[in-house]
């Protein structure tokens, strides 16, 4: 042991080493901080410059993990409704892990915690807390939590989730301090990306409708319009399918006029209700409808299945109060997010301005079908008054002469050519009532219209209303002597239905190619009973006989029966 003496000396030494390394320390935290602080206005500066919303989140959550030194983040969004999660990205997990893990988590449990009560939360450990459970299978171990809401204006957008801080520590005060202050940040970037956003939708539904107008004012054909419609309403969007559906003349019904996108062919030609269902809805209280998952909605007719792998959908009307024109429906894939007011009310706008387009075409239009009636008018009334008054003059004229005629050729060459006039006369006299005539043509109902009606009429004696398609120029490409045998044909399939089926569902199909109608009735009955009165059956074969046609009979596995009435069409 050394002297007293000696040990004085040392302790002042002693003091000095400690002084000396708390001071380091302190250096040590001080560079740390700055460093800290640095990286953190880095993390801002970063996430302010990105205006697209979904690179700004990607952006916002990958600069969480770094500046907590955290292993796992995710950055959940709220939904409108403000009670579960529509969307959820993640930083640390791998793609593979993702897909074994399955489905994103809709809010339940420590991350609904924070949706709850939007304030800071700290843990130490995950599963001590009462709110968390339900962790799936394939997930990675979490203990250490650290959660902060993220505000834009005065909502919640949503949180910020961090886990498992790096080298086994705690998250700290300083941690949730520095994610705060991000998740402020990330609120004011989040919202200039939204207004960018909206200005540039906002831009490309004007070009949209600057696009139709032009189309329309140009002359192009109203069905191009409709597809064009559709078309630049599914791309600005993000829909996947686009059906428009138009009302139907004579019928309390409309009919799906085209549809483009995913499942298409199976909505083309559909007859639905006008007042009720999705689109009928929107069509009778000319207000958008929407559905968060249209694949399971009550409201949609029943039938095939039409929206296989399809989720949110919505509705619009083509106008606006009693000018609603047709009903456009907009579809996104499964697990996309819902229609939102936000989207409804640019779109909602867009179709209105197509409507308007849409009337000053009709209007154009019918001025141009009125001057084409005009026209005939003038026609038939210079016929009437001028040539029929002129030929009947030189056929006076020609049979006066011909009493001075003494040549018995020329005589009778003059008495031909007065018979000739006569037969002109009676000609031009039927082509004028030709002319007069066609304007009252086409107020007879079609052969669409008189269809729907008798499947409306069918309705309370099968006791459900029968799914309806119809494709093709029916009205056009089939005579109105093949049209009255369409129809008896489908009322008595449909009175077979109801009498014998006992079936729970009936769909009816009509369609042309312009060569031959088909009419398909089919149901889940029982059947055709073997030795069952089939003189209905025998009346359907005689018409399609007695037009060149067949009826075939089938029984699908499912059950049912399946009836299919084939003509060729003719000319009128």
């Amino acid at each position: 042991m050394g002297s007293p003496e000696e040990a004085r000396v040392r302790l002042p030494q002693l003091r000095l080493d400690d002084l000396l390394e708390e001071l380091q320390a302190h250096l040590d935290a001080a560079r740390g901080t700055r460093d800290r602080v640095h990286s953190l206005l880095e993390a801002v500066l970063s996430v302010g410059r990105e205006l697209d919303l979904e690179q700004a989140l990607r952006g916002i959550v990958q600069a969480a993990a770094v500046l907590v030194d955290a292993e796992y983040a995710a950055l959940g969004v709220i939904e409108p409704g403000g009670k579960r999660l529509s969307e959820f990205l993640t930083v640390g997990i791998t793609e593979e892990r993702t897909a074994e893990i399955g489905p994103y988590p809709e809010g339940h449990g420590i991350l609904g915690e924070l949706i709850r009560h939007p304030e800071p939360l700290r843990l130490a450990k995950l599963s001590a807390h009462p709110a968390s459970y339900g962790v799936p299978p394939h997930h990675p171990p979490m203990n250490t939590f650290l959660g902060v809401p993220i505000r834009v204006r005065d909502q919640i957008f949503g949180n910020l989730y961090l886990t498992e801080k790096r080298g086994g520590a705690q998250f700290d005060e300083e941690d949730e301090s520095v994610l705060s202050t991000l998740a402020v940040a990330a609120g004011v970037a989040i919202d200039n990306a939204r207004l960018y956003e909206e200005s540039r939708l906002r831009e490309r539904w004007l070009r949209a409708s600057a696009e139709i107008t032009h189309s329309l004012m140009s002359g192009s054909d109203r069905s191009e319009v409709l597809a064009l419609i559709a078309e630049r309403a599914r791309e600005i969007t993000g829909a996947v399918l686009a059906v428009v559906a138009v009302p139907m003349a004579d019928t309390d019904s409309l009919t799906v006029e085209l549809a483009v996108g995913h499942g298409a062919e199976a909505h083309r030609g559909l007859v639905l209700p006008a007042d009720s269902g999705l689109i009928g809805e929107a069509f009778s209280r000319a207000v958008p409808v929407s559905s968060p998952d249209v694949s399971c909605d009550d409201r949609v007719p029943a039938g095939p299945p039409r929206f296989t792998g399809l989720g949110p959908a919505v509705a619009v009307p083509i106008g606006t109060g009693d000018g609603v024109r047709g009903v456009v429906l907009l579809v996104r894939e499964t697990g996309r997010t819902v229609f939102s007011e936000k989207e409804t009310g640019p779109l909602l706008g867009f179709a209105a301005q197509a409507a308007v387009a849409l009337e000053l075409a009709e209007r154009r239009r019918d001025a141009e079908q009125i001057a084409v009636l005009e026209d005939r008018d003038r026609i038939a009334r210079d016929l009437h008054d001028l040539a029929i008054q002129r030929l009947f003059a030189t056929g006076m004229t020609l049979q006066s002469a011909g009493r001075f005629i003494e040549h018995p050729g020329a005589s009778e060459r003059v008495l031909r050519a007065v018979d000739d006039l006569d037969e002109t006369i009676k000609i031009i006299r039927s082509t004028i009532f030709g002319l007069r005539s066609r304007d009252d043509e086409g107020t007879a109902p079609g052969l669409r219209a008189r269809a729907v009606r008798v499947v409306g009429e069918a309705a309370p004696v099968l006791g459900f209303a029968p799914g309806v398609r119809m494709e093709g120029l029916l009205d056009t490409h089939v005579s109105r002597e093949i049209a009255d045998h369409v129809v008896a044909v489908l009322a008595e399939a449909l009175a077979n239905v109801a009498r014998h089926a006992r079936a729970a569902r009936a769909a009816v199909v009509l369609e042309t190619d312009g060569r031959t109608v088909r009419l398909t009735v089919s149901d889940d009955g029982v059947g055709i009973p073997d030795g069952g009165r089939r003189s209905g059956l025998r009346n359907m074969a005689e018409r399609a006989r007695q037009l060149g046609g067949e009826l075939e009979l089938a029984a699908p596995p499912d059950g049912g029966t399946t009836l299919v009435w084939r003509v060729p069409v003719t000319d009128r």
